[in-house]
């Protein structure tokens, strides 16, 4: 379900995002700038071969993540920003796109500045879960969410990038 907060849209959906329809989104007259994230599903991390991703989430704590986060935004940068959060829900193929936001304001520089922030606050802030599912066969929970419970697999692993580790899903059993 959609859920409309003035000039914030946000969504989390099994349905795929589909980009040419969520880019029709008109900014304001006034709005001289559109500017657009897109995450997609890579076929590598960490050294291992990608071949789908399955995201958990808890949707509507994720939605109300999702407004608190556009409406900071908006009152950091513009007041009148148009924002669109939308989020995948479900298994998704490599290439597919998992999240898409959009920001429409008077400069650029605002609505550069606002899709950057909302995706780094959704990585820290949003209930959500990754799988990764492997070219061996083999599955792993992977960092998503900073509230959930992290531990090292393998000290070599770490190659520097933003992943600190093996996440443990809240549906996984130890």
């Amino acid at each position: 379900m959609e859920v409309e907060v003035g000039d914030i849209r946000v969504k989390v959906t099994r349905e795929p995002l589909l980009l040419t329809e969520l880019f029709g989104l008109k900014p304001d007259s006034a709005h001289g700038a559109v500017n657009s994230f897109v995450g997609t599903v890579r076929n590598l991390n960490l050294g291992r071969n990608v071949t789908k991703m399955e995201y958990d989430c808890f949707i509507p704590l994720c939605e109300k993540i999702f407004v608190d986060i556009a409406c900071e935004a908006q009152r950091k940068w513009c007041a009148d920003a148009n924002i669109l959060i939308f989020h995948r829900h479900g298994e998704l193929n490599v290439g597919d796109a998992s999240v898409v936001i959009i920001a429409t304001t008077g400069h650029r520089d605002e609505s550069y500045r606002i899709t950057r922030y909302i995706i780094e606050e959704i990585k820290i802030r949003a209930p959500i879960w990754k799988k990764e599912y492997y070219q061996d066969g083999e599955t792993d929970w992977v960092r998503g969410h900073a509230l959930c419970q992290h531990r090292k697999v393998d000290h070599h692993e770490h190659d520097g990038s933003h992943s600190c580790g093996r996440q443990v899903h809240p549906h996984e059993t130890r």
